[in-house]
């Protein structure tokens, strides 16, 4: 279901370019240093958002060092840690394992089985660490399993419990940003699930699979609907955004909510249109 928060390279100065990627190295690095190369197989863009989002807000001391990995071993690559890079790594194995055991659950598909036996340890010490999240993570599950049992029309319900487990992730601490970064994490959790649905709405009409934009596509103006409740998510996300008093990577944090978030969309839509196209032919 991740992958959608990330960067329009293009877009960026080279050396926030160069800066994000150095933290994204630093939420890899911190994968491998605390769980092995399990870890680093979790890997997502969407948590290094969160790394440089509260590093922006909290301006915690950030290391730079060097690192070779398994993906480039020819040379060593900057890498820029911090507590809430450690932080980002440690949901992000939370996340994938409980996304492997869902899809165990529904499409029993056994390669996630495998994959979430082999993640259990590292899960069971985020588990340890973080038991709210955890939580949050687990009454998700129950509340969209529910909604999947009942073949629930509802968008804005399904989407809001993927809204309200990204809520309490992005809520480290309990201060006066609390509720900011609870609204941001809610509506990009919202984006999240929407974008993931959209994209896989033709492949769970053939499978079966539950997907409430499924009720929605033989609306006129489908592709429409769905853009407009898009725009509404990033609109509210960017408004509790603006909110925090963020100086640092500023321009690299609004690079994402602005047009990167969109580019996994943009893809899609053009896609879409010219397989219609061909369709006319």
């Amino acid at each position: 279901m991740f992958g959608y928060v990330t960067v329009r390279k293009e877009d960026l100065k080279i050396k926030d370019y160069e800066k994000y990627h150095a933290y994204y190295c630093g939420v890899c690095q911190d994968l491998k240093d605390s769980y092995g190369l399990k870890g680093q197989a979790t890997l997502t863009y969407d948590m290094t958002f969160l790394a440089i989002l509260l590093t922006g807000l909290y301006e915690d001391k950030t290391v730079r060092e060097e690192h070779r990995c398994i993906v480039h071993p020819g040379r060593k690559h900057v890498c820029l840690r911090n507590e809430f890079t450690r932080y980002a790594a440690d949901m992000n194995v939370l996340l994938t394992y409980y996304n492997l055991l869902d899809d165990w659950q529904d499409e029993k598909n056994h390669a996630a089985l495998v994959g979430a036996k082999a993640l259990r340890g590292s899960f069971l010490k985020v588990a340890e660490k973080y038991p709210r999240q955890t939580q949050a993570v687990k009454n998700y599950l129950k509340k969209i399993h529910i909604c999947e049992a009942e073949n629930s029309r509802n968008l804005d319900q399904a989407a809001g419990y993927t809204g309200e487990v990204l809520a309490e992730i992005y809520q480290l601490r309990n201060d006066i940003w609390k509720e900011e970064l609870g609204q941001l994490g809610f509506y990009i959790g919202k984006f999240i699930y929407l974008m993931d649905a959209y994209e896989d709405v033709e492949k769970d009409k053939k499978t079966g699979n539950y997907n409430p934009l499924i009720f929605l596509q033989e609306t006129e103006g489908f592709e429409d609907i769905v853009e407009k409740i898009l725009l509404m998510m990033t609109a509210e996300a960017s408004r509790a955004f603006e909110k925090l008093p963020i100086l640092e990577n500023v321009d690299i944090l609004r690079n994402i909510l602005y047009a990167g978030i969109w580019t996994k969309y943009e893809m899609l839509k053009r896609k879409r249109e010219s397989e219609d196209e061909e369709k006319k032919h």
